[in-house]
């Protein structure tokens, strides 16, 4: 049987091109432009994104980015291409893989055209979030096949759309936690970024997310809800990690609304601090390398806010990144699909 040329295209969010307002402004254009992540009518969408949100947030969000920025770039690029580096020698020869962002560069417009010219005869598409949500995943995946649907041959494609039950995935993140020595702290946090109710709802037609039982375990229609996943995964991870129910919680960051799912993390970390809880360890396991939300909004703004509070430490755990057990996972992942 002959081995098919294999093109593994890996995709994230995005992100500015630099920390400078005229940069972070074309980003949200595109970013809240999405029908995925703001799903309201179109024309009420443009008028709130393009005449009130990202004028007012584009200044906010620099001066954010400007904290994350390393002297290397934007932390999400920089080990995206390490990934991408150190996967691809793990590969068979001839056999590439290509960055892309949904937003932002590397742009999946030139990753897509590098694949098309390369004359690849199977495409493995890894949007890079562990729990599939419409938003994330869904975008990165339609965007993909608006453009390829275009090709006049169109190689085999398959996509791996969310991985957050693998072992292997678990047995990364559980490290990353386990470096940190959550045994020295008085609780566990697992904050998740957060989603409107109302994708939730999309998720599972029929059934409200106000009856869901999914904190307690993954229902029959949880395939595809990412709030039953974050809870799912949480539950993986305290497993590995040894953790029992009371030594952890769930909770939800970057909220946008209070009709977004809770809880949500700042107020968990001030219930936390008023409760007696000094020394915090907080991982964010919806994020497989670090980016604004991890290393700002954990690791600067909750760390102050929980230490106003009266809490003593709180540590972030950081992110997949680059990790090598990371690395062994998808390596898996790509070698299953090739097989």
């Amino acid at each position: 049987m002959a081995v098919k040329k294999t093109a593994v295209l890996l995709m994230n969010v995005g992100t500015p091109d630099e920390p400078k307002v005229s940069s972070v402004r074309r980003y949200l254009f595109q970013f809240l432009n999405d029908q995925r992540v703001i799903d309201i009518p179109w024309l009420l969408q443009k008028i709130l994104v393009n005449l009130i949100i990202v004028p007012f947030r584009a200044p906010k969000s620099t001066k954010l980015y400007q904290q994350l920025w390393t002297k290397e770039g934007s932390p999400l690029v920089v080990f995206a291409n390490s990934v991408q580096e150190k996967l691809e020698e793990r590969l068979p020869k001839g056999d590439k893989v290509f960055v892309a962002m949904r937003y932002g560069n590397p742009s999946l417009k030139v990753a897509l055209k590098q694949i098309k010219e390369g004359g690849f005869e199977r495409i493995i598409l890894l949007p890079l979030f562990p729990q599939y949500a419409s938003s994330s995943t869904g975008t990165a995946v339609e965007a993909f096949w608006s453009a390829v649907r275009k090709w006049n041959v169109i190689p085999d494609v398959q996509v791996i759309s969310q991985f957050y039950d693998r072992p292997d995935f678990i047995k990364a993140f559980a490290e990353r936690i386990r470096e940190q020595k959550p045994e020295e702290y008085d609780h566990v946090i697992f904050s998740y970024h957060g989603l409107p109710l109302r994708h939730l709802d999309k998720s599972h037609p029929g059934i409200s997310n106000t009856t869901c039982t999914c904190h307690e375990g993954m229902p029959a229609h949880g395939t595809f809800c990412y709030k039953a996943a974050c809870y799912a995964t949480s539950r993986k991870l305290a497993d590995e990690l040894g953790l029992k129910p009371g030594d952890y919680t769930v909770s939800f960051q970057s909220r946008l609304s209070d009709k977004w799912i809770k809880p949500f993390t700042d107020k968990l970390l001030e219930e936390q601090a008023k409760q007696g809880v000094k020394k915090l360890l907080v991982a964010a396991p919806s994020f497989v390398a670090d980016c604004l939300e991890t290393r700002v909004e954990i690791g600067i703004d909750y760390k102050r806010f929980f230490t106003g509070n009266g809490g003593e430490t709180l540590t972030m755990v950081e992110s997949l990144n680059d990790h090598p057990l990371w690395i062994d996972a998808l390596e898996a992942m790509v070698k299953e699909k090739m097989n």
